[in-house]
C-alpha cells in the first residue's frame, strides 16, 4: 500500500514509538540448559515479574521466547497504568456474590499500588509518573452514569475521583467532542519499553536465564516434571509457567481456547509545538473514553507527540491501514491535529477472556498460567505474575481473589475469534446511540 505524503512523516516507521528510547534488547544466544527448576514461556511483563520473584526465592529459572525479549504487547501498549478490573462491582456481585466481588475489584487497586511501590523500590528508570487519568464521556447518558458511579462508590472500593462537567472539561482536554468525564488522580503513565527493560535487568541480575528466538514447540509431562522441546534442543523443568497472554498459540490448546486475541493499534504523531501539546492535554493526563470500542491516548513521555490508540477495524489489519483511520479519529477529538503527520504506527494483541477477568492458576496437566488482562496489563501483568510466582514458592502473599475462579471458554471455540467482527459492529452501533 502506498503511503500518502500528506499523512506520513518522512521518517515514518511501522514500529512502536517506544522502540526509539528502548529498542528490544539483542540478547546473546546461550546454550539451552539440560534442566531448570522453572521454565517460563514468554518474556513479557508477566514472565519477567515471575522470574524476578522466583530467582530471588532460590529457583533456577529459564525464560524462553519465540521472538526478541519484549517484542509483544509489553512494548506495544500505550503505557497507561490504571486499576482496571473490567467487570463492575454489581456484575461481579451478581455472578459470584458480594464478598468475591469486593475482593476481585480490590485486586485492581492492589495492582496499581503494587506497581507504584515496585518501580520505586527497584529504582526503575521508566518515566513513571502519577499523572492521573481523564475518562471522557462520549455522550450525555454516559456522563450521567459516570457521575452517579462516582457519587455512589461501593463501600470498601472508594477511590479519589473528580467529576468534570462538560462546561469545565477544557481544564482537562482541549476538545469539544465529549460531555465531561471523571479524573482519577492516582492513575499513572510510564514508558513501556523502559519498564520492560528494567524488569529484564532485574531478572537477569537475580540469575534468570533468557533465551530469545527460541520457540517452544512442545510441552510434555515426564516422571520428574516436564520436557520442553525447542529448535535449540530439549530442557527438563520441574514446573512450567505459560505467560503468553495475547500471543497464546496451539502450544497450549487448553489455554488458547480461553484467550480471545484482539488487535489494538496506536499512532504517534510528529513532534508538536509545546503550546499545542499543553493546550490539548493541559495536565498531561492519560485519557480514555466511555465507548465500548474504546479509544485511549496521551502525550509521549517528553510531551512532544500525541500517541493515539484504539480498535479501528472488525478484523486484524496492517498498521499502514489502521494509521489513517486512527488519524481520522484523532482529528475528530482534536481538529487542530488534522494536518499533523504520523511518525509511527503499530499494533499488538491484547488478551480478552469470556468473563473479562484475568486468570492465573494451574491446569490439570500441571502447567501454571497467568494471562487475560483485557487491555489493562501494564499493572495487572507484573502484579499477577509476581503473585503466581509467590504461589509456586509457597508464600501466603501469593493468594489472590481470582484463585479458583473458572477459566471459561465456549463450545466450538478453539482460539480463532470468528465472532469479533459481529461484536465490534454491535458495540460500534451502541457507541453511536445515546446509550450509556
Amino acid at each position: 500500500m502506498a503511503m500518502s505524503p500528506a499523512l506520513f512523516a518522512t521518517d515514518y516507521r511501522s514500529e512502536p514509538y517506544w522502540w526509539q528510547g528502548a529498542p528490544c534488547p539483542s540478547c546473546p544466544q546461550v546454550a539451552l540448559p539440560d534442566r531448570c527448576d522453572v521454565a517460563i514461556v514468554g518474556s513479557g511483563y508477566t514472565g519477567l515479574a515471575a522470574a524476578i520473584e522466583l530467582t530471588r526465592g532460590g529457583r533456577q529459572v529459564l525464560l524462553l521466547d519465540a521472538e526478541d525479549a519484549g517484542w509483544g504487547c509489553s512494548t506495544r501498549n500505550g503505557g497507561q497504568v490504571s486499576s482496571s478490573i473490567k467487570p463492575s462491582f454489581s456484575s461481579l456481585k451478581a455472578r459470584h456474590g458480594e464478598a468475591v466481588a469486593l475482593s476481585v475489584r480490590r485486586e485492581g487497586l492492589n495492582a496499581l499500588e503494587w506497581i507504584d511501590e515496585f518501580i520505586k523500590r527497584e529504582r526503575l528508570d521508566c518515566d513513571y509518573s502519577r499523572v492521573g487519568r481523564f475518562h471522557a464521556a462520549h455522550n450525555a447518558a454516559a456522563y450521567n452514569r459516570l457521575a452517579r458511579e462516582a457519587a455512589h462508590q461501593p463501600k470498601g472500593l472508594e477511590v479519589e475521583v473528580q467529576v468534570v462537567p462538560r462546561a469545565e472539561q477544557h481544564r482537562e482536554i482541549g476538545s469539544d467532542l465529549y460531555h465531561g468525564g471523571l479524573v482519577y488522580p492516582a492513575h499513572a503513565a510510564l514508558h513501556p519499553g523502559k519498564f520492560h527493560r528494567g524488569l529484564l535487568s532485574r531478572a537477569q541480575q537475580a540469575g534468570a536465564t533468557l533465551i530469545t528466538r527460541c520457540p517452544v514447540t512442545a510441552i510434555a509431562r515426564d516422571r520428574t516434571g516436564f520436557r520442553l522441546n525447542a529448535p535449540h534442543g530439549v530442557v527438563r523443568a520441574r514446573e512450567v509457567i505459560v505467560a503468553t497472554n495475547g500471543y497464546t498459540t496451539g502450544l497450549t490448546p487448553w489455554l488458547r481456547r480461553r484467550i480471545i486475541p484482539i488487535g489494538s493499534y496506536i499512532i504517534a504523531t510528529e513532534p508538536l509545538s509545546e503550546g499545542l501539546a499543553r493546550r490539548l492535554i493541559p495536565n498531561n493526563r492519560v485519557v480514555t473514553d466511555s465507548r465500548k470500542v474504546v479509544f485511549y491516548y496521551r502525550l509521549s513521555e517528553d510531551r512532544e507527540r500525541m500517541l493515539f490508540g484504539g480498535r479501528v477495524a472488525a478484523k486484524e489489519i496492517d498498521p499502514l491501514i489502521s494509521a489513517p483511520r486512527l488519524h481520522r479519529r484523532m482529528s475528530q477529538v482534536f481538529p487542530e491535529l488534522a494536518a499533523t503527520k504520523i511518525s509511527r504506527s503499530w499494533g499488538g494483541f491484547i488478551a480478552y477472556t469470556f468473563d473479562a477477568l484475568p486468570h492465573l492458576g494451574q491446569h490439570v496437566d500441571g502447567i501454571h498460567y497467568c494471562m487475560g488482562y483485557c487491555g489493562s496489563g501494564v499493572s495487572l501483568a507484573p502484579y499477577f505474575g509476581t503473585r503466581l510466582a509467590q504461589q509456586l514458592l509457597g508464600k501466603p502473599e501469593g493468594r489472590t481473589a481470582l484463585d479458583g475462579l473458572t477459566f471459561q471458554t465456549r463450545p466450538l471455540y478453539s482460539g480463532n475469534p470468528w465472532f469479533i467482527p459481529a461484536a465490534i459492529a454491535y458495540y460500534q452501533l451502541r457507541d453511536r446511540l445515546e446509550i450509556a
